[in-house]
């Protein structure tokens, strides 16, 4: 494979993964955690993708000095996976918010008819 295709590759797919990371993010924002987790699964994919490529890069480079289009490509997928990484902790704090808010109405509701 030629390295260009190869450095190619690495973008696209953690651009793919940081994009259905954000996606998963902005469902979770809007309460809809099934299709969170639907694009967190996407994101891990193309995630796996990218890092085959990058295995093969590392294969193929040897001890070769990096270019630095190569190192470019392997932070873009890096950076990918620090962000999934925070957006999974995101989802899971705006979860346990969720349940947080459906406890306080039942509360209020009690409160409420209590009077």
């Amino acid at each position: 494979m030629e390295l260009e295709q190869t450095i190619f590759q690495l973008v696209l797919h953690g651009g793919n993964a940081r994009g259905e990371a954000y996606e998963a993010l902005d469902a979770a924002e809007e309460g809809d955690f099934a299709t969170a987790e639907k694009h967190l699964q996407q994101a891990e994919e193309e995630f796996l993708s990218g890092h085959k490529w990058q295995t093969e890069l590392i294969q193929t480079t040897g001890d070769e000095v990096p270019s630095f289009l190569s190192i470019h490509a392997q932070d873009h997928l890096m950076t990918a996976l620090a962000e999934m990484n925070l957006i999974k902790r995101m989802i899971h704090s705006y979860r346990v918010i969720e349940q947080l808010e459906k406890r306080i109405e039942k509360l209020e509701a009690k409160a409420t008819s209590d009077n």
